[in-house]
């Protein structure tokens, strides 16, 4: 893998950058079964967390990556920052690159914004999420999780279920399993699914056709409420529609598939409750897995190289 100093997009990576970075996220997992649960990799380096959306799972799985790296890590809190007071993207890049930082993790929910910090500064940058636009550390996690559940990912079928027009994770995350040999397929409400010619991507109508496509995974989405006007569905109809339900998991457990959310999961909307406890539910492994996966993105950047997306 040659020198890369930010990670954007998906579509920025070589076959051979994705490669490398899942195969090293296997090597990072091995370090969770040791009793010392610690490498000297970016020991002396610096990380910063820079999350202008609120998150728990991503940002407190990069905080423990680059824990777990023996980097030394700081939390910028909007609340508490001059942000707030009408500062702008650039004034606060400015003022935290005088600390010389060397890893900068960006969530904003402006698409764009991340690629902008990273042409203004030699700190190597992730995003973290940016608008509807891309979340390739979810990616990562998401495309190692199936190959560690099948041990392949070529060949294998995912569905992606619901709000797909909103979703950075389903941009990035079929964009992945497609370049890695899987077929993929959306499903969800009509206007929230974009039509195959401007995805690419195989549309499924109803459930009916989902199960008669017998996909190995069904990846379940979060209706993007924060990003639409005003509430698609009420919970109990979307749930009735597009959720897994009782009756559905049924199914799903007679076909052996697997179930995969992002996160955090909506009960009652997405999944059933059952659906969290079914013995094919990867979403505890995709948390898991979230860490070893930004573990080894945050060991293949090298800041102050030159290499941007």
């Amino acid at each position: 893998m040659k020198p890369r100093k930010d990670l954007i997009t998906i579509e920025s990576l070589s076959d051979e950058d994705i490669h490398t970075i899942l195969d090293s996220a296997t090597a990072m997992k091995e370090i969770f079964t040791k009793s010392v649960k610690k490498v000297p990799a970016l020991k002396g380096k610096s990380v910063l967390t820079l999350f202008y959306e609120p998150s728990t799972r991503t940002r407190s799985s990069f905080e423990v990556a680059a824990h777990r790296l023996s980097a030394d890590v700081t939390t910028f809190t909007l609340a508490t920052s001059s942000v707030v007071k009408g500062e702008s993207v650039h004034d606060t890049i400015d003022t935290l690159m005088s600390m010389k930082m060397d890893y900068i993790i960006v969530r904003h929910k402006n698409s764009g914004i991340p690629a902008v910090i990273a042409r203004h500064c030699n700190a190597s940058v992730i995003n973290a999420g940016d608008g509807a636009h891309a979340h390739p550390s979810q990616a990562f996690l998401d495309a190692f999780t199936i190959r560690e559940k099948y041990g392949e990912i070529a060949g294998r079928r995912v569905v992606i279920v619901g709000d797909i027009r909103h979703s950075r994770v389903a941009r990035s995350t079929s964009l992945i399993l497609r370049r890695l040999g899987a077929q993929v397929a959306f499903m969800g409400p009509g206007s929230l699914v974009p039509p195959k010619e401007h995805t690419g991507v195989a549309r499924l109508h109803t459930w009916d056709e989902v199960f008669t496509w017998k996909p190995d995974v069904i990846y379940l989405l979060r209706v993007q409420n924060e990003r639409i006007d005003s509430p698609f569905f009420p919970a109990a109809d979307y749930h009735q529609a597009f959720g897994v339900t009782e009756e559905r998991l049924r199914r799903i457990e007679a076909q052996g598939m697997s179930i995969m959310h992002p996160g955090p999961v909506n009960r009652g909307v997405e999944l059933c409750d059952a659906a969290m406890d079914y013995e094919n539910c990867l979403v505890c492994n995709q948390v898991e897995n979230g860490i070893a996966a930004r573990m080894s993105i945050l060991y293949h950047l090298t800041p102050g190289t030159l290499s941007h997306d």
